[in-house]
């Protein structure tokens, strides 16, 4: 009789990896720390390289755009959304121009806007200021020029709130803090602003947190940092810089509130109250 056959061995269950229980804010800040350190650590190549590679053009990087927002709203306002991003970067490409200071053609990143990669700002905080501005400028232009669209309750609502949240973003932008354009118009008005738009942030952040704000807190904190030490340890060439003409400042002020006041006066007529069903 033969030998009954060895009972089979279990086999040892797959091993899991455990859950990851922190909330989906934490996780997505740490890709961003990871996100930074490299950025900090590879920075001055990628901004060699960034406007030459072809993967990495502003049609390309619009559409990953696009495509992000539209998880988020559809694809319809996100193209809508994007339109308008470019249209205010083009206002800061065009100023740099202007100025004789080569720039790139706007680079699209999700979630965080976009930007244009240029060697300077210009020979002043003058200068500064204008590139700064061109951006909101030719951006609430842009938005007017929806205005009629959205007035009309054409789309069921869809051009009310394109032109909302584009003079938002403007207005946004107009915080007197660098890096956002309202920084820039700061160095030629009164760079103590900084330190009033930094406090501005830090309200906003913790009233409303989330990932983008801590990251642009983070980025304006650094750079209010840098800057103001650089003011402060003087020298001819910083003192030309921050030297403005008080015609220059009175005509900045008066572009800069003129924007504040057009931003706000038109999200006002474009606001449409929503409630949320209980």
């Amino acid at each position: 009789m033969p030998a009954p056959a060895p009972a089979p061995m279990p086999e040892p269950a797959p091993a899991t990896k455990a859950p990851d229980d922190r909330p989906w804010w934490r996780r997505f800040l740490s890709l961003l720390v990871v996100a930074g350190l490299l950025i900090f650590k590879f920075g001055k190549a990628a901004l060699l390289l960034l406007p030459k590679a072809k993967v990495l053009t502003t049609s390309a990087t619009m559409l990953v755009s696009i495509a992000a927002y539209s998880l988020l709203w559809g694809w319809k306002f996100a193209a809508g959304f994007v339109a308008l991003l470019l249209v205010h970067e083009m206002g800061h490409v065009i100023q740099l121009r202007r100025e004789g200071i080569e720039a790139s053609a706007p680079m699209f990143i999700p979630f965080l806007g976009a930007a244009v990669m240029a060697k300077s700002l210009g020979n002043d905080a003058t200068a500064e200021a204008r590139v700064g501005l061109a951006g909101p400028i030719l951006g609430t232009l842009g938005c007017l020029a929806l205005m009629p669209l959205a007035l009309s309750g054409a789309g069921g609502g869809f051009w009310e709130a394109l032109v909302f949240t584009g003079l938002f973003l403007n207005l946004f932008n107009l915080l007197p803090v660098v890096p956002l354009d309202g920084g820039r118009a700061m160095a030629a008005l009164s760079p103590w602003m900084w330190f009033v738009g930094l406090f501005v942030m830090v309200v906003v952040t913790f009233a409303l947190p989330n990932p983008i704000m801590i990251l642009i807190l983070l980025l304006a904190a650094y750079e209010t940092y840098r800057r103001w030490k650089a003011r402060k340890a003087g020298g001819e060439a910083i003192a030309s810089y921050y030297k403005v003409k008080p015609a220059h400042r009175l005509a900045i002020l008066a572009v800069y509130l003129g924007l504040i006041v057009v931003c706000a006066g038109g999200m006002a007529l474009t606001f449409v109250e929503r409630s949320i069903p209980s």
